[in-house]
């Protein structure tokens, strides 16, 4: 490994947070979300799946599924039944040729019976991503706009990409009720 290559710590973060752009903005609360290795993402909005998805052997043939969005009540707080749930996270993230990202869940959303499933996040992404949330608890789970969800950690590359990721979800912003004929293309 490089010197420069690696997990992230929290002064490398802090110094990437002011940078142009930054690595991620819209951070309901900084102090909070900025970890020992990584930032955490907060809950913007919820959604249920409504149809079924496909995935063929090429991008053209990819139809996302439609989502229902789940509007929280008067405190910001979602009920949800067991299930599977599209979350979009409030952040936006910006990373540069030489980061990598993945998102994992914050312990105490598994000790609350919900899991969260995510991607890797590619170098030169930039958008506001995506989260599946599961909840597996037979009672269900209340969860609160911009509760603290998942924790990004970012790996610097040994060396920067010559070219950065350039999908479908490139920009990706506000609602997860984005229907299957939006996104049919690449990515």
């Amino acid at each position: 490994m490089g010197e420069r290559d690696g997990v992230l710590s929290r002064e490398q973060l802090l110094a990437l947070l002011t940078g142009d752009p930054p690595l991620v903005r819209d951070l309901p609360a900084p102090d909070e979300q900025l970890q020992p290795h990584g930032i955490d993402l907060t809950v913007a909005t919820v959604a249920r799946y409504a149809s079924k998805g496909q995935l063929g052997a090429s991008d053209i043939a990819r139809r996302l599924p439609e989502f229902e969005p789940i509007e929280p009540d008067s405190a910001g707080w979602w009920d949800l039944v067991p299930g599977p749930y599209l979350v979009r996270f409030s952040e936006t993230v910006s990373l540069p040729p030489d980061c990598m990202a993945y998102a994992r869940p914050r312990s105490s959303l598994l000790r609350c019976g919900v899991a969260l499933h995510t991607a890797v996040w590619d170098a030169g992404y930039s958008g506001q991503g995506v989260a599946l949330l599961v909840v597996y608890n037979p009672a269900g789970f209340r969860l609160q706009r911009s509760a603290r969800i998942a924790q990004l950690v970012f790996h610097r590359l040994e060396r920067p990409v010559a070219e950065g990721y350039r999908g479908a979800y490139q920009g990706e912003r506000g609602e997860t009720e984005r229907r299957s004929s939006d996104r049919s293309d690449g990515g």
